[in-house]
């Protein structure tokens, strides 16, 4: 099915939503107001209702959405209906043996997959528990064009980080999620989230203080 041309802050905010539906699901609510679904989300009903848009007629006036219809409905525009999602990691320090540590990704459609280190005695060492395959970081872009993986999680020192970019685009990844410090350069068309958690403190700083 062709992807619909969704603004890149409306896919934020979907995934915002279908993380609010799924703990509305946990506690067995079957519906919900658009109100009450933004509040959740933190965002105004007005914007909540023109995100909807873009996922078609799930609502009914005066009844609200039907919870479980419209978490559906959000998975098939996002791409994360009825198989999970593979995803790889590169890195295996503390951060990326967090990562895998987090049972979240399942919930949300992503399974990661195998991960990646230029130590991988240390990484099979950290990560023997965890379940996933660890590979030597010279057959990173060997594995992800045999398994077709489109996702990638990047957790290696600023040094790396672009070179590793680089083999990834190179094997036909098209989303990247960057926790390295690295500012990576990456052609039209691949996709990277910044994750830079030492911004992220310092921002909260000012307001702390």
């Amino acid at each position: 099915m062709e992807k619909l041309d969704i603004p890149r802050k409306t896919v934020y905010r979907l995934s915002l939503y279908q993380r609010c539906l799924q703990k509305l699901l946990d506690k067995g609510v079957d519906t919900v107001s658009s109100e009450g679904l933004a509040g959740e989300a933190g965002v105004k009903p007005t914007q909540l209702r023109k995100d909807l848009g873009y996922v078609g007629q799930v609502g009914t006036r005066g009844l609200g959405y039907g919870v479980a219809t419209l978490s559906e409905a959000i998975s098939g525009i996002m791409g994360t209906s009825h198989i999970l999602q593979p995803v790889v990691l590169v890195g295996i320090g503390n951060l990326g043996a967090a990562l895998l540590r987090y049972s979240g990704f399942r919930k949300e459609g992503f399974e990661i997959i195998a991960a990646f280190d230029a130590d991988t005695e240390h990484a099979k060492s950290t990560t023997e528990e965890m379940g996933v395959p660890v590979f030597p970081a010279d057959k990173l872009g060997d594995y992800v064009r045999k398994h077709d993986v489109k996702m990638a999680i990047i957790a290696v020192p600023e040094k790396a980080g672009q070179e590793v970019a680089e083999t990834l685009v190179a094997a036909n990844v098209t989303a990247l999620l960057n926790f390295s410090p690295a500012r990576l350069t990456v052609p039209e068309g691949v996709i990277v989230n910044q994750v830079d958690l030492a911004a992220e403190l310092s921002s909260l700083a000012f307001f702390a203080s």
